[in-house]
């Protein structure tokens, strides 16, 4: 068994799309970033690099190398996937936690949860999602921590 740990946040910016977990979530303050900024998708793919020693998102998918600008972050979630499983891993248990106080995400769970499903290639009842706020701390704020479990 094999546990990845993984995290990453962002500035919110007007003008720039929110995506979470894949999505497209309405939203005039999106993640400043190089990439689509989704932190929920960086963090998960962080943990599963992690849980093989792999490094990490920015040593795969350098914000130096215009290649990756505006990409959408399912690309490096799938890549993630596919170096871990060439290593003999296979993906068992996901936890998500994503902090933020605007949007409101509960409207979005189970669109959210589907969808990590889908690009994890899990069951939902494993793949866990919950939701924070910053308590009025970091209100342009993005933050996504993940815990995943693999065999291998």
């Amino acid at each position: 068994m094999r546990l990845g740990y993984g995290e990453d946040s962002h500035l919110l910016e007007e003008g720039r799309p929110l995506y979470l977990c894949g999505l497209l979530l309405p939203s005039p303050l999106g993640a400043k970033a190089h990439s689509d900024g989704d932190a929920a998708l960086h963090a998960l793919t962080d943990a599963l690099l992690a849980a093989f020693g792999l490094g990490d998102i920015g040593l795969l998918f350098p914000n130096t190398d215009p290649r990756w600008r505006d990409t959408r972050s399912e690309i490096f979630l799938k890549e993630a996937l596919n170096l871990v499983g060439a290593r003999g891993g296979r993906l068992l248990q996901a936890n998500l936690v994503i902090v933020l106080d605007r949007p409101k995400l509960a409207p979005h769970r189970q669109a959210l949860a589907q969808n990590l499903s889908r690009l994890l290639g899990l069951p939902q009842d494993r793949v866990g999602l919950t939701f924070k706020t910053s308590e009025g701390l970091a209100p342009r704020h993005v933050q996504a921590r993940a815990v995943v479990l693999l065999d291998g």
